[in-house]
């Protein structure tokens, strides 16, 4: 029997899971990861930012769903 994973072990898996799925649209789709990244390169700070802390809240919210 393993013992339980650690923080850090869990946080260097989540950070692993998120380099596979950010890698997923520039290997699958390139030319369509490019206009992602173009329309995003237009984007206002406030509206990155907008997104960064929606994707923030979402994330929470899904950690404490899927950990309760």
């Amino acid at each position: 029997m393993g013992d339980a994973p650690g923080l850090s072990d869990l946080l260097l898996g989540a950070f692993a899971l998120m380099l596979v799925i950010e890698g997923l649209l520039p290997f699958i789709s390139p030319p369509k990861w490019r206009n992602v990244f173009e329309r995003a390169m237009k984007m206002s700070d406030g509206q990155i930012r907008f997104v960064g802390l929606f994707s923030m809240l979402v994330g929470l919210v899904m950690l404490w769903f899927f950990l309760s």
